[in-house]
């Protein structure tokens, strides 16, 4: 019988430190009893509390680790079915299909660019997170040792023959790779293996009734790392069925649909793939596999990721202090901005996009755009004059000369007096900085000379 918040609250230590992300003791035991934390948030518990409360205090999701070092990668550990009633964590890992029938240096070469390739969002560098290698001509022991040389990120093996995945494995499993996957037809087999080299399991069922089976199956086999497949590959079969097993998860507390789950992407043309990784990625995998390898099809993918794993109630923030777009000298402006990073790297963005080389002060307003923080108090006279001061701008510049948004202009005058440098507004949306340079910002600061 499940613990109630009051029984749960009766062993916690009770400090109200607010370290679990909530002010107090109660409110996080009755997180625990909803199944929104987990017991690890708590800084402070015994380890008799620990012991006390192991399984009430269980998340509905495991978390699965795919891979070791610094490039392994978890996966699950979800609590909530959508995430502005938390957040959502362990970002889905995107894998990049390899096909063992590809020419050795084609192969080789689709394995050296999905591990090398970046993208730079808002401040954040993200990368891809699996090789998948797909047997589609028994090479796969052979495709897994080169592989292995050749990745740096965790590998995925996709067999259902358990004679080619143990060739497999005895060359890589040292990695801890994904097995991929167990069936109705295999499964004694490839449970067996998952268990001998302590690999992840994919469950594959044909449906979810003989899923939910299976999985049941591999928990009293004594499996623990699963991660589930329906087989579900229409788009529409694929989003009922991915929110089936979440709901099921999070809502009915079902044991053998607590896992993560694996979304194969498909569609006939890039755009069509680009459509159906990104639906995936809303809804609810645990890791997503595709053969695209384009920067721009990936950079989509990676970008939908970053807007549905970004918790809604922490926004992105990059540091307070003055920042450089080009090569600013002594002479060059300072524009004056928040530190949303949306809002920050707009602004550095028009600003390099008119050719610009200026300096861009960054004021701390807990990560909120220039009006929300105007509105909220956060973006004032006294907090731009007191950044000025500190963030050392001043020792930089030889005129004190400030380039406010101008969707704040009523704060010119006030600054002006606050900070003792003289204010130019500038435009309402930095779309307008090249224009406004370009036309306007001489003519502005005449006066000051």
């Amino acid at each position: 019988m499940a613990l109630t918040a009051m029984d749960i609250y009766k062993n916690l230590p009770k400090t109200n430190c607010g370290e679990c992300g909530v002010p107090t003791c109660l409110a996080f035991a009755m997180k625990l009893a909803q199944g929104q934390a987990s017991l690890d948030q708590c800084p402070h518990v015994t380890e008799e509390a620990a012991a006390a409360l192991a399984g009430s205090s269980a998340p509905p999701m495991k978390t699965v680790t795919i891979g070791t070092g610094d490039h392994a990668l978890e996966i699950g550990g979800q609590t909530v079915l959508f995430r502005h009633e938390e957040t959502f964590y362990h970002p889905c890992g995107v894998a990049i299909q390899v096909n063992t029938s590809l020419p050795e240096g084609e192969m080789t070469e689709r394995i050296k660019t999905a591990c090398e390739m970046e993208f730079d969002r808002v401040g954040m560098t993200f990368g891809l997170d699996l090789i998948a290698l797909y047997d589609d001509d028994g090479r796969l022991p052979e495709v897994a040792a080169v592989a292995a040389e050749e990745s740096s990120l965790p590998l995925m093996l996709m067999s259902d023959d358990p004679q080619a995945m143990r060739g497999a494995l005895e060359v890589c499993a040292e990695g801890r790779p994904l097995i991929c996957a167990a069936t109705a037809d295999n499964f004694e087999e490839m449970t067996s293996l998952a268990k001998e080299f302590e690999c992840p399991l994919v469950i594959r069922g044909e449906g979810m009734e003989q899923l939910y089976e299976l999985s049941e199956k591999a928990i009293e086999a004594g499996i623990e790392d699963l991660v589930l497949d329906s087989s579900a590959r229409e788009p529409s079969a694929v989003l009922q069925d991915q929110t089936i097993i979440r709901r099921a998860a999070i809502k009915e507390k079902a044991e053998p649909f607590g896992f993560p789950t694996i979304g194969f992407v498909g569609g006939d043309d890039e755009v069509d793939k680009v459509i159906s990784g990104c639906e995936l990625i809303a809804k609810y995998p645990g890791i997503v596999v595709t053969d695209l390898i384009t920067r721009d099809a990936l950079l989509a993918l990676v970008t939908a990721r970053l807007n549905i794993y970004t918790d809604p109630q922490k926004p992105i923030q990059v540091e307070s202090g003055a920042y450089e777009v080009g090569e600013p000298d002594a002479s060059s402006p300072v524009l004056i901005t928040t530190n949303f990073s949306l809002t920050y790297y707009t602004v550095e963005a028009d600003a390099s996009a008119g050719n610009l080389d200026a300096w861009i002060v960054v004021v701390d307003t807990e990560g909120t755009s220039v009006l929300t923080a105007w509105a909220a108090e956060d973006f004032t006279a006294e907090t731009i004059a007191k950044t000025i001061k500190e963030c050392g701008i001043e020792e930089k510049v030889e005129k004190k000369i400030a380039v406010l948004p101008g969707g704040v202009a009523v704060l010119s005058g006030d600054l002006e007096q606050e900070s003792g440098w003289n204010v130019v507004v500038g435009p309402r949306e930095s779309a307008g900085i090249p224009t406004f340079f370009k036309t306007e910002y001489e003519q502005r600061i005449a006066d000051f000379n």
